[in-house]
């Protein structure tokens, strides 16, 4: 079995002979004799492309043989044609060889371990096992582009047992056997299985999106190559459309935002303080009563009806306060009581008027997906010795 991926990384389109097609739950395996697409492994997901008419979906190696899941069945022995999809592919590539770079330079200057390694659509993650600070991954970054920019060869081989034993490299397992070295002079040598570029300039550009706290270290996500360009490209766009938003200039709109923060901030405060008064007023329009009171307050918020609600409770305005919020689909709603089992009582609520909630003895809160005239007909029917109240 020949792995031209390996001895050809490069080879986009090659010529193979079918060895066996399996029909499988998500369309047919086939094993060829030869082939340029790589298996998923090591964190790098597998090549995509075509084999004669067949698309093929994904490419696992099993016991040292490489199956192509493909939509159509190809005969066995015939000769194809195999194209694999080259963007994608060439993407992996800076992915995979920029991880070795950053992974060789922290590993180096801190003599942390790469623990974890995925290659996502979106994004590059790997998972270090010592704590970093932003600042000192920045460094990190800039080194790391030094080396794309000094165009440094790679050099992949597979030294023999005696010189392997003698070699310092980075591996995330013990290995035997043949092993595959990628080394990039002055930053990196680890033991691979997955296809790189032949020099670092094809990466393009290293860079780093965000930094996490992770099991002890630091989960770093990164992009490489044209994903990291588009990234910027979308990050800059965002930017200036931000600035335009509040007026600003693109490198001042940090500052703009934390001033727009502060402002609003201080309006909420202010908003949430007439809220107060307002609720205040109104509470003092209602009568003391030792009846059950519901009111309609449709502007409130969730929590401004449990407020208020509690406002009516605390000042006498009835044995049961209900107050009922919002009004598009449905209402939020709050009850309370010091004398009345406000549990059971939200149980009839709920099963009455469609609802959902619970509390506390003393307050609950939920809602109903029901109109005003069905809560306020479900009231009336209750009030049966004219004990309840409706404020409209």
């Amino acid at each position: 079995m020949e792995k031209l991926f390996y001895e050809e990384p490069y080879v986009r389109v090659f010529t193979a002979r079918v060895v066996s097609c399996s029909p499988v739950k998500r369309g047919f395996e086939i094993e060829l004799d030869r082939t340029a697409f790589y298996p998923e492994g090591g964190g790098q997901p597998s090549d995509t492309g075509t084999l004669g008419e067949a698309h093929v979906l994904d490419v696992q190696e099993r016991d040292g043989r490489i199956f192509h899941l493909t939509d159509l069945a190809l005969e066995e022995g015939a000769a194809v044609q195999g194209e694999i999809n080259w963007e994608e592919r060439f993407s992996n590539m800076q992915q995979h060889s920029g991880e070795h770079i950053v992974s060789g330079l922290i590993h180096r200057a801190f003599g942390y371990d790469n623990v974890g390694f995925h290659m996502g659509t979106e994004e590059m993650t790997i998972d270090l096992n010592g704590p970093m600070t932003w600042e000192q991954l920045m460094e990190i970054e800039r080194q790391a582009n030094q080396a794309v920019w000094d165009n440094l060869p790679l050099h992949i081989f597979y030294p023999p047992e005696e010189e392997l034993s003698q070699l310092d490299y980075r591996s995330k397992k013990e290995l035997t056997g043949q092993v595959r070295i990628v080394e990039i002079p002055g930053t990196d040598v680890c033991a691979c299985c997955g296809t790189h570029v032949a020099c670092t300039g094809e990466i393009g550009l290293i860079k780093f999106l965000s930094m996490i706290n992770y099991k002890g270290g630091v989960r770093i996500s990164m992009l490489c190559g044209k994903k990291a360009l588009l990234a910027c490209e979308r990050r800059v766009e965002q930017a200036s459309e931000i600035s335009v938003l509040l007026s600003a200039k693109v490198e001042e709109i940090v500052e703009a935002v934390r001033r727009q923060k502060e402002e609003l901030s201080g309006e909420k405060a202010a908003g949430i303080a007439l809220a107060r008064q307002l609720m205040d007023l109104k509470s003092d329009s209602y009568p003391d009563s030792d009846k059950v009171l519901a009111v309609f307050e449709e502007t409130f918020s969730p929590v401004q009806v449990r407020q208020f609600c509690n406002l009516l409770m605390e000042k006498g305005k009835g044995a049961v306060t209900v107050v009922f919020g919002g009004g598009k689909d449905g209402y939020s709603y709050a009850a309370a009581s010091k004398t009345h089992d406000m549990k059971e009582f939200s149980q009839k609520l709920n099963r009455s008027l469609n609802g959902r909630g619970g509390g506390s003895a003393q307050m609950v809160q939920g809602s109903v997906k029901t109109s005003r005239e069905e809560v306020e007909a479900w009231f009336l029917e209750a009030a049966e010795t004219g004990e309840q109240k409706i404020e409209r």
